[in-house]
């Protein structure tokens, strides 16, 4: 067992070094951000499909701590430890520990503790030329790597957001439609329940308190909700807030008093989230669904389609990639192209490594201002057995 431990080890050091050689002579500097990070600042921005599995434990001086799930966003916070005013571009490569719950149990595909290889550039001007480069290290590093057979998947948040905001709908239902996004049933729920109106639905309090609610006039419906809250004998449980609950109630008595959304936009969305094609033909089928539909997206089909020129020019073969709509990632940071390098014939085992752009997560960890970010990982125990598979 020992003997094959320290074979395990020696191969992927050896892969981490084949892997470092193609960033740094990409111009990518080595570092090594901190194990152990503020929890609030990855709870915040992770999204909930990683929120639940954050190690997250207190220290003895009472701060709440967590042993980090990526390395991504410490490497952002290393960047603004450097440039507190995020006014310069930098290219870090890192190969370090990540540690995640495994709610089915921890195997081979899955433990508890594994390495990522990866690379992040912030402040980068020319976006698509640089998530091109970006997805092209990625597929040289696993080459290098040994890696043969392998499937490129794309996904474009940007497309999926300037489509919920070019349909006419109040503004909290697109941001339900966000949150709900990278959850596939959830977004199809969000949909049909926006469409089937909220007329007839039963309301958590009495439709009298609703009346009296006034998005105008939160302090006053504060107020209202609190007298209700007296009268029924009802103490403040839990997490929520006086505010908070009031909040919901005043959406809930907004959301009554909406028409339904146009059943026409819900299959427009449902349409959009159903394209998977080669990237080339689901661009093509993108366009013709928003010209059937009179739907205006604005630059950001004209930016997917710039991106996959410029991914041919960088070299990226999509001969056999696959862009899905629907496809998002499970970290909530990512606001622009999403990709994935995969085996799809081994399954969650063969999700080798992925990345995308992320050009709100500097601000929310800190930083002054939105910086363009683009950055890949690649799960370096999941690349080390598929390549001594012979994949």
């Amino acid at each position: 067992m020992a003997a094959e431990s320290a074979r395990s080890f020696d191969a992927l050091e050896k892969q981490a070094g084949a892997i470092r050689d193609i960033f740094t002579a990409a111009g990518f500097e080595p570092v090594a951000p901190a194990i152990i990070q503020p929890a609030d600042v990855f709870l915040d921005v992770v999204g909930e499909a990683l929120r639940g599995r954050t190690y997250v434990f207190t220290d003895p001086d009472g701060d709440e701590l967590c042993l980090r799930p990526d390395l991504t966003v410490p490497t952002a916070r290393l960047y603004l430890e450097r440039y507190p005013k995020a006014d310069s571009r930098a290219r870090y490569c890192y190969n370090g520990s990540a540690f995640r719950f495994q709610p089915e149990g921890s195997d081979k595909a899955h433990p508890r503790e594994f390495r990522q290889a990866g690379i992040e550039a912030f402040g980068h001007g020319d976006r698509e030329k640089t998530e091109a480069e970006v997805v092209a290290l990625g597929v040289a590093a696993v080459e290098a790597a040994g890696l043969r057979s392998f499937r490129l998947r794309f996904g474009d948040l940007g497309l999926i957001r300037n489509l919920v905001e070019a349909i006419d709908m109040p503004g909290r239902w697109r941001a339900r439609l966000h949150r709900a996004f990278w959850r596939k049933e959830a977004f199809g729920a969000e949909i049909e329940r926006l469409c089937a109106g909220f007329g007839e639905r039963e309301p958590p309090v009495p439709a009298s308190l609703l009346d009296k609610l006034d998005p105008d006039d939160p302090v006053e419906a504060e107020n209202h909700v609190a007298d209700y809250l007296e009268s029924e004998g009802k103490a403040l449980i839990g997490t929520r807030s006086l505010g908070e609950i009031t909040a919901r109630l005043l959406d809930w008595a907004a959301d009554m008093r909406e028409p339904p959304l146009d059943r026409e936009a819900g299959r427009l969305l449902n349409d959009y989230v159903a394209v998977k094609a080669p990237p080339k033909a689901a661009g093509a089928r993108i366009g013709d669904l928003m010209s059937e539909r009179g739907v205006d997206l604005g630059p950001a089909l004209e930016v997917y389609r710039r991106r996959i020129e410029l991914f041919k020019a960088a070299g990226i073969d999509l001969s056999t990639a696959e862009f899905s709509a629907e496809f998002g990632r499970d970290l909530e940071y990512y606001t622009g192209l999403v990709f994935q390098i995969e085996i799809p014939a081994i399954g969650k085992a063969g999700l080798i490594a992925g990345g995308g752009r992320y050009d709100d997560l500097l601000a929310a960890v800190g930083a002054p201002n939105d910086v363009v970010g683009v950055g890949l990982a690649i799960h370096t125990e999941r690349l080390l057995g598929a390549v001594q598979e012979g994949l």
